[in-house]
């Protein structure tokens, strides 16, 4: 109905309006480029949608991948169709050149293979000289760590032995009345002083 008395409306104006008045009818659609941001807008601060660095570095290389594959597929077929296209136009000179692809195909497999064995040479003399750096490297390791446990067996004894020795002086239940006898023969003065050093400089006599 709306639309109906638009349609009238327009009508009447342009049957009313003077021969020389320009007619501008009310259009809704969009707006031209001069217009200014809408109100509703006018604080709207575009962001960026989220993506994640690692499915953008996957879909990266797929790309990549598939671009390379669908060159790789169009070079073939162009170079099937440019063969075919040359075998039919020259048959005899074909077969020459086939035959000289195959021979410089077959010179090539055996530079390759020349190479392969050159470079296995090379990397089993390189990993050998790594096998043996590290069974050297093992053995002194090994000698070290032989002679760090006979240093350490050495001190234990050492330390044995110095306890071995301090325990001929232990009080015991059967020397227990000669060290008591032999402190009252022989008292000492514990009431001294020191300098620097940790020399005794002045010790008090016994009373």
């Amino acid at each position: 109905m709306l639309r109906a008395l638009s349609k009238s409306h327009a009508a009447a104006v342009r049957i009313l309006a003077p021969r020389a008045a320009v007619l501008v009818e009310t259009v809704r659609g969009r707006k031209s480029r001069f217009d200014p941001k809408a109100k509703s807008k006018a604080d709207r601060i575009k962001v960026p949608s989220y993506s994640n660095a690692k499915d953008m570095f996957r879909l990266n290389v797929r790309f990549s991948e598939y671009q390379l594959l669908v060159r790789a597929i169009r070079f073939m077929f162009t170079e099937k169709r440019k063969k075919r296209k040359y075998e039919e136009e020259k048959g005899t000179l074909a077969e020459e050149r086939v035959r000289k692809e195959k021979e410089e195909h077959r010179a090539l497999m055996a530079w390759n293979d020349a190479e392969n064995l050159k470079q296995r040479i090379i990397r089993e003399e390189r990993l050998k000289k790594i096998t043996e750096a590290k069974e050297l490297k093992l053995r002194e390791e090994v000698l070290l760590h032989q002679k760090e446990q006979e240093i350490y067996i050495k001190e234990k004894e050492m330390l044995i032995l110095q306890l071995q020795e301090e325990v001929k002086n232990f009080i015991t239940q059967q020397n227990l009345d000669e060290r008591i006898e032999e402190a009252l023969n022989n008292p000492k003065s514990y009431n001294y002083a020191i300098d620097k050093t940790g020399q005794i400089t002045k010790r008090t006599a016994f009373q």
